[in-house]
């Protein structure tokens, strides 16, 4: 959006220019490199297919607007040959004269909030080039295409292939309005790729793709609210300073009804829908200032029909310069005045890389510092305040400098909190309540982390502590120079996730980060006196091996590892399987199970997070090719299974303490493989499954009793 004005660049302090996940490099998401995959296929004379996305049902998913008769019959149909099939003579284009909001039209994905955030993503040049690389085109391209997003604290650059799901020979989802022209259907694939699958794409908030094209600070506004309580100033002033400081702002309206139906009220209004706001301007009107919002409709039609609106004759009372600002055309976007809009949208959204808009400073220097954090059941994830474990959460230690005194309330420290979710596909992905505690630190309070009774003690920065599920708590604080503990938390202790913690202040600010690594100096206090002396340190190995060398073994098993990894490095019961049964020797025609490969995950899963991460799969690799020698070792006939004789025999010789009797052996045999012999597979997941329940009885148990607490043992008896 045209603004009069441009908010200074932000200094980032988590990425040097030029490292890993930074703009100028980010990531590789599914570890895919653009530029060697473009290479290797170019040089062999081949055309890009994107394993890791693949044009099939997979990728499109269950979408709810199709029947499973019309998902039949789509094809996945690369550019030229869906102009091929509309007869359009033209030649596919990537994007001609910049991208613009008029270029596209929604399909019949449900993605609204996704375009909309696109449109308003178009006004940002800078940006806009920076998600979508403009130098990519049909030329000797090999049907491979990338664009980029910041996806929890780092940008990654997502390569896809340029199938595209057409049904009736149309684009099924995004349309071209220039029918040849493919960077809109492009990007938004490469979007569903990163959500999952299309159908992952339905329904949403534009405040998640904004967040998702820049990584930076989102204010939503409650407009009806807002309005009710006179507060019309304030937000004219909100989105003036957006305005001003070229900010992504979109809205929304409510559902009807309890349904989430895109209805199309008498006014033109569509329901359940999402909106950009495309301009704002003041003039005057019969003596009159009126405050004026432009929008767009990302059907590309359907526009407001009432005052200020394309044929409205409200626009005759207006200078010629400002009726000039409406044009009568049928393209979705309109006029609207504040009180109106306030009126029939619900939601307003505000994304901007820099939190100047909030207060319209636009020649302030901001500075943002992200952290990547965790809560791990049982070590850090400590709940509320209300909870005595609260003390063990992350504690993040922060000294202010400097408050502008000449503005009042300065909000000079924004903290946002995002929470890591923990499956793959964004319909599937739920998340845990999460809050923000902000305390107020004494001069001469001790270093290091706080106990909770001296957190008890402190002065909060606010009176009430609110915990919400969205993706993401963003909070403006106004904090005098002093010293603060930031402590991120869940709303229940026990729940497991990480999360992203990104810090803006408007003045230098010293920040101590305490996470679950971190050992409190008086606990290093408290040792000393235990031992009676020094702190004594652990031994440093005496191997001549310095840290940073790597085996090539261990490299080799990296490798395999971050082939089949999803872009948090961890692998989900679906992409082991993949593994497994790619580079292991099984048994069997049919490898490894889902089932089996769930179990696998749930016994190494130290930190509870339900993925499988390099540490714990290393553990797995070794356990497995252990076993598979005692297998081979016992299976005397060659045929590739073990009577219960042989198991019996396997197992002693894997495990020698462990004793079992015959009759249990014969019940693992038919509860592992069948009545007859058991398989490798069944072998391996037996033997990983009596080692586990072994090393927990050794660590439980006194004197042959074993002894658990309910939730240890619903743990360890369901989740295993």
């Amino acid at each position: 959006m045209p603004g009069s004005g441009s908010c200074t660049s932000i200094i980032n302090l988590r990425f040097q220019e030029g490292s890993e996940g930074s703009p100028s490099n980010p990531a590789k998401f599914k570890n895919q490199d653009f530029a060697q995959l473009k290479d290797n296929h170019l040089r062999r004379g081949r055309q890009f297919v994107d394993r890791t996305f693949p044009p099939d049902s997979s990728s499109l998913g269950d979408l709810p607007d199709l029947s499973s008769r019309q998902e039949a019959q789509v094809k996945w149909l690369r550019p030229a040959e869906i102009l091929k099939q509309q007869n359009n003579s033209n030649e596919a284009i990537f994007c001609t004269k910049g991208a613009t909001r008029f270029d596209f039209g929604q399909g019949a994905v449900g993605n609204c909030w996704f375009l909309a955030a696109i449109n308003s993503l178009t006004f940002r040049k800078a940006l806009m080039v920076q998600v979508v690389p403009m130098d990519q085109n049909f030329n000797n391209h090999a049907g491979i295409f990338h664009f980029r997003f910041w996806r929890f604290g780092k940008w990654v650059d997502v390569v896809i292939d340029d199938y595209l799901p057409v049904m009736n020979n149309q684009l099924l989802s995004v349309r071209s309005t220039k029918g040849n022209e493919f960077w809109a259907p492009l990007m938004e694939k490469a979007y569903a790729k990163v959500c999952g699958s299309y159908t992952d794409m339905n329904a949403g908030l534009p405040s998640e793709a904004c967040k998702d094209f820049c990584g930076g600070v989102n204010v939503d506004y409650k407009l009806q609210e807002v309005h009710s309580a006179g507060h019309d100033d304030k937000l004219w002033r909100s989105l003036s300073n957006a305005s001003s400081c070229n900010s992504m702002i979109c809205c929304g309206t409510a559902q009807k009804g309890g349904v989430l139906v895109n209805t199309v009220s008498n006014s033109g209004i569509v329901d359940a829908h999402a909106y950009s706001v495309t301009a704002v301007i003041e003039t005057n009107s019969r003596g009159s200032k009126v405050r004026l919002v432009r929008l767009f409709n990302p059907w590309g039609r359907k526009e407001w029909t009432g005052n200020w609106s394309d044929k409205s004759d409200m626009w005759q009372s207006v200078s010629p310069d400002d009726r000039e600002k409406c044009e009568d055309r049928n393209d979705g976007e309109f006029w609207m005045d504040l009180e109106d809009f306030c009126r029939h949208f619900s939601m307003l959204f505000i994304c901007c890389e820099n939190p100047n808009f909030i207060d319209g400073d636009v020649n302030c220097q901001w500075q943002s510092q992200t952290y990547d954090g965790k809560w791990t059941a049982g070590r850090s994830a400590g709940g509320s305040l209300s909870n005595r474990s609260f003390e063990t959460n992350p504690q993040y230690r922060m000294k202010v400098n400097i408050i502008d005194k000449s503005e009042k309330e300065d909000k000079n420290i924004v903290l946002t909190l995002m929470q890591k979710p923990r499956q793959e596909n964004r319909k599937r992905q739920s998340t845990y309540p999460i809050g923000i505690s902000v305390f107020k630190i004494p001069p001469g309070t001790t270093s290091g982390r706080l106990s909770i009774n001296q957190l008890y003690q402190l002065q909060r920065q606010k009176d009430t502590q609110m915990y919400t599920y969205a993706r993401e708590l963003v909070e403006m604080h106004s904090m005098e120079p002093g010293e603060y503990l930031i402590v991120p938390s869940t709303m229940d202790p026990y729940q497991s996730a990480d999360f992203i913690l990104t810090i803006f202040s408007k003045t230098d600010a010293q920040i101590t980060p305490h996470d679950e690594d971190d050992e409190d100096e008086n606990d290093h206090e408290d040792k000393k006196k235990e031992e009676g002396g020094d702190l004594v340190l652990p031994e440093v190995p005496t191997d001549n091996k310095k840290p940073e060398e790597e085996t090539s073994d261990n490299k080799a098993l990296r490798d395999l590892f971050n082939r089949y990894a999803d872009q948090f490095g961890e692998l989900k019961d679906r992409q082991l399987r993949m593994l497994l049964n790619d580079n292991f020797p099984h048994g069997t025609w049919n490898g490894f199970g889902y089932d089996t490969c769930s179990s696998m995950i749930a016994m190494f899963d130290v930190d509870k997070k339900m993925t499988m991460t390099l540490v714990e799969f290393t553990s797995l690799w070794k356990k497995i090719n252990e076993y598979k020698q005692h297998f081979h070792r016992a299976d005397v006939n060659k045929n590739g299974s073990l009577t219960d004789i042989e198991l019996k025999v396997a197992i002693k010789t894997a495990e020698p303490e462990i004793d079992l009797n015959s009759s249990v052996v014969r019940l693992m045999t038919f509860r592992y493989s069948g009545f007859e012999a058991t398989t490798m597979e069944g072998f391996i997941s037996f033997m990983l499954r009596l080692g586990k329940t072994t090393s927990t009885f050794k660590d439980k148990s006194t004197d042959g009793v074993i002894n658990l607490s309910w939730e240890e043992w619903t743990e360890f008896s369901m989740y295993n």
